[in-house]
């Protein structure tokens, strides 16, 4: 079963800096019922709590930050949320020469009963908004590539799943009168979800950060990216 587009986050959630997605100190930003620790609340599944650690516990290159946000209700009795963001800046402050802004959410939605409709208890919900240059967007592969990325993601990470399925989009927005922004700028959007098959998320965060480090045009671990 796939999880609809519907039930996905929305790009329209998107606050309008995405410097906002970050992790604050502001209670606004936890999810509805905290984040559990394993074993210590009453009514929390174990195997959900333990779902939860490990997807903290991902190891994620310097340049991606991750932080716990607010989930989507009522989809599931049990659900938790983590924001990804490419923070391009070189450790002092300063911004590199980049194609623009990048973030990602990752949802893990935790239901005992949906055995045989998720194939399995543990549904995964990505979603991806990336700005890109006008090179690399008018290639029409893009979206057939972007979907490659998350494959092959998930196998070099040896994260087990089920159940894959999603939607990648990308446009173009040419801006008129008196408005500010490029004239003319590109977007990718990638929608997905799948059944993990364990509890130990930590591979599937790290699947999803690389995708999003492609996305975004970063170079590969241990390549400096000059900048021009």
């Amino acid at each position: 079963m796939f999880v609809s587009n519907s039930d996905a986050p929305n790009s329209d959630q998107r606050p309008g800096n995405v410097r906002a997605l970050r992790l604050s100190d502001d209670a606004s930003a936890k999810p509805a019922n905290n984040e559990p620790k394993a074993g210590d609340s009453e009514g929390t599944p174990r195997i959900f709590s333990e779902a939860v650690e490990s997807m903290h516990a991902a190891q994620l290159r310097s340049e991606i930050t991750l932080g716990t946000i607010r989930p989507p209700q009522r989809l599931a009795p049990f659900s938790h949320a983590v924001g990804l963001e490419v923070d391009r800046s070189e450790g002092n402050g300063s911004l590199q020469d980049s194609e623009g802004d990048a973030f990602g959410r990752l949802i893990l939605l935790h239901d005992p009963k949906a055995e045989d409709a998720w194939e399995g208890s543990m549904r995964l919900v990505a979603y991806i908004q990336a700005d890109m240059d006008d090179e690399v967007a008018g290639d029409p592969l893009l979206p057939d590539v972007a979907w490659q990325w998350l494959n092959e993601g998930l196998a070099q990470e040896d994260a087990q799943f089920t159940n894959l399925g999603g939607t990648v989009t990308s446009t173009a927005s040419v801006r008129f009168g008196e408005i500010g922004g490029p004239p003319r700028a590109y977007q990718l959007e990638m929608r997905a979800s799948w059944t993990a098959s364990g509890a130990n998320l930590a591979p599937h965060v790290e699947a999803f950060a690389t995708v999003l480090a492609n996305v975004a045009g970063l170079p590969p671990v241990g390549v400096t990216q000059l900048s021009h």
